[in-house]
């Protein structure tokens, strides 16, 4: 006899129509991630993956699409997914594919598959790697893209060794309009990871006119993230110093935003060209849409910060490298976080007696304008100077052989410290890969020299005015320090010795010296 049919079933058992309609209706309409799955399996597989589709990581996407490079796209909110692949259709129909799972979203790319993340640094990252990895084979690669400690990449390296899987971190810098027009990559870890998306990077990253293309193989573990993480020290203190020019044009010259705008607009058309000059003019010309005004004079005077300005300095300390430009700069944001205590402090020292220095303060603007632009061009040197050295410093001690003048040429283009004079920072460093300092390569030394008087009128006038210029004032006390011969470090020598007996060198005879000077004191003042 025949067996009975699944659709006489209900027929016969009026208890099995429940079960029917549940299976005919799961048959109908099958589970959507074995379905994304299935066609995943399908799909030609696409050449890389990104993982963290905030602003950041949607731009590069699109990015790599664009410079044709079919890139898969996961995020665990799906709706950013979505809004990714819409994106990519409005821009050109890019070969942008999203998926909702990660499973499939691994399997649409093509081995060794390669996946950037873009996601918050620390745990989250951790989280990532692990949802991922769960899918991947020996042979696949996983980028960290975003500004991650250093340590965590090489901790994160190690263990995926340890699954065969490969790891680069890699910092990318130029904001939203970099990630998605080209930015400054700044790749490092695994040499044949790297090889992976050599093709890829070169054609994404920013491409700058007798130069190339603004990325380059950096060098073994975390030395791409720790070269990011300087660069942000570097940014931090060039911002500073430029806030610190606007401070005096504005409180003490009485310059006018539309006078600022056309000085930052003159001074990108000369030596002090380079990206955040150029949006510091574009700045000044903005006029408030919820007002009258300017937006710029509406802005509350707090500064924020993610961190990477913070560990530069603590690395610094770290590795005993004087980076004063780039500390003044952090410690003018935390003390632009004190804004309650800082109007609660200004009524009571004027309440005391402290009348405004500045109201009776008369300037030559031509002359003012010249000062500070020469001020401000002599300390940013002083800014990337202390970087540099940085740099330097940690890839000795990690053996990292690390190339200043490459790194300064990728930062041309893309970054948002790209200037004009990082150029010549290159050529320093082409010149003599050994230079001690920026500050002693001839060509800057030159200039320094022809800039000092200007720079030492703009913080005498700043100091006198009332005006706090710490960035500039630090830098020009670096340049008075390295360039002196002698310090009175021996006083400060000396009086370690005399409360710790802590020794001392001498200037005349070899050797290490320790002197019994509160008995010779005592004796003296006998």
């Amino acid at each position: 006899r025949s067996p009975l049919s699944l659709y006489t079933l209900p027929l016969l058992f009026p208890q099995f129509h429940i079960l029917f309609f549940l299976l005919c209706f799961a048959n109908q309409f099958p589970d959507p991630f074995s379905q994304e799955k299935n066609m995943a399996d399908e799909l030609k597989p696409t050449r890389i993956g990104l993982a963290g589709l905030a602003v950041m990581g949607q731009n590069l996407a699109l990015n790599i699409a664009e410079k044709g490079f079919p890139i898969s796209v996961y995020n665990r909110s799906t709706i950013k997914v979505d809004e990714t692949v819409e994106r990519a259709k409005k821009e050109g129909n890019l070969p942008v594919f999203g998926f909702h799972d990660a499973e499939s979203f691994v399997h649409s790319i093509q081995k060794p598959r390669v996946i950037i993340m873009l996601v918050k640094a620390g745990a989250p990252v951790d989280q990532t790697i692990k949802t991922l990895s769960a899918f991947m084979e020996k042979g696949d690669c996983i980028i960290d893209g975003g500004n991650e400690w250093y340590e965590n990449t090489e901790r994160r390296e190690k263990a995926m060794a340890e699954l065969g899987l490969l790891y680069l971190g890699m910092g990318v810098s130029g904001g939203e309009e970099g990630a998605r027009n080209g930015p400054s990559m700044m790749p490092g870890g695994s040499m044949e990871a790297y090889k992976y998306i050599e093709d890829i990077v070169l054609k994404v990253a920013a491409q700058v006119p007798d130069s190339g293309p603004c990325v380059t193989y950096i060098g073994e573990g975390g030395s791409g993230n720790f070269v990011k993480m300087v660069h942000n020290g570097i940014e931090y203190g060039d911002m500073q110093l430029i806030s610190e020019a606007y401070d005096v044009l504005k409180s003490v010259g009485k310059l006018s935003n539309e006078e600022l705008y056309n000085v930052f607009s003159e001074w990108n058309k000369g030596e002090l060209q380079s990206f955040l000059i150029e949006i510091t003019a574009d700045i000044f010309g903005i006029k408030d849409d919820k007002g009258e005004g300017y937006l710029v004079d509406k802005v509350l005077d707090k500064t924020g910060m993610k961190g990477t300005g913070k560990w530069t300095v603590q690395q610094a300390a770290d590795l005993s490298i004087a980076a004063p430009t780039i500390a003044a700069s952090l410690d003018s944001r935390f003390l632009s976080g004190l804004k309650d205590e800082r109007v609660e402090a200004a009524k009571i020292f004027k309440a005391g007696g402290f009348d405004d220095i500045l109201a009776d303060e008369k300037v030559d603007k031509e002359k003012l304008i010249d000062d500070v632009r020469q001020g401000l061009y002599a300390a940013k040197i002083c800014s990337y100077a202390q970087g540099m050295n940085l740099i330097r410093a940690k890839s000795v001690e990690k053996g990292w052989n690390l190339k200043l003048g490459e790194l300064a040429r990728i930062w041309k283009g893309g970054c948002i410290i790209r200037a004009i004079f990082l150029d010549r920072i290159k050529q320093a460093y082409d010149r003599n890969p050994e230079l001690a300092n920026l500050l002693v390569d001839p060509e800057f030394a030159k200039e320094m020299i022809e800039r000092q008087s200007a720079w030492r009128r703009v913080v005498c006038l700043a100091i006198n005015s009332g005006i706090s210029t710490p960035g500039m004032s630090t830098s020009l006390a670096y340049f008075d320090t390295y360039r002196r011969e002698r310090l009175p470090a021996n006083l400060v020598q000396a009086q370690r010795d005399y409360f710790g007996a802590h020794t001392y060198e001498r200037t005349d005879m070899d050797g290490s010296f320790h002197t019994e000077w509160f008995k010779l004191a005592k004796h003296t003042k006998a």
